[in-house]
């Protein structure tokens, strides 16, 4: 059963979650077409996984609503929504006592794959889906996971 208190958490993940693409998305948008990243967008997920797989696919989910709102694209929020399964994933690693860091490095390939699949679908070479989406988003994997664990080291929960 879901706690008050992980509800209330996953809720404000998923909300800023959607907040940055939609209020941030222009300022902190990295376009290199026809890939784009938008720096910070994996940091609430990568937070959530610290507090519970719900929270995690919660904030997963928040993050393509929040692409698709502000961008209208069904690429974009299709890549989003692997967040809520890299979520998944690293929070159920650190539910098996996996720390938070290590935790992230694992499920990179997971996203950086996922996000390459996912827009076959729509179009994408498998070339250009393998080296531009899965290279560019393993790197900006590693650049929100590092600011996800300056959060947590000196923010939020230092026993991660």
């Amino acid at each position: 059963m879901i706690q008050t208190r992980e509800l209330v958490t996953a809720a404000l993940l998923a909300a800023l979650a959607m907040v940055i693409p939609l209020a941030l998305g222009g300022v902190l948008t990295l376009a290199i077409p026809p890939f784009t990243a938008t720096v910070a967008s994996h940091v609430p997920v990568m937070l959530a996984m610290a507090v519970s797989p719900f929270a995690a696919v919660m904030s997963g989910l928040g993050s393509a609503l929040g692409f698709f709102l502000r961008l209208g694209s069904p690429v974009v929020a299709a890549r989003a929504a692997v967040h809520a399964v890299f979520g998944l994933a690293g929070a159920l690693l650190i539910r098996r006592g996996f720390r938070l860091g290590p935790a992230l490095l694992l499920i990179l390939p997971l996203h950086a794959l996922g996000e390459a699949l996912v827009v076959l679908p729509f179009g994408w070479t498998l070339a250009k889906a393998g080296l531009v989406v899965a290279v560019g988003t393993a790197l900006h994997h590693l650049i929100d996971a590092v600011i996800a664990l300056v959060v947590v080291r000196f923010i939020v929960l230092p026993r991660f």
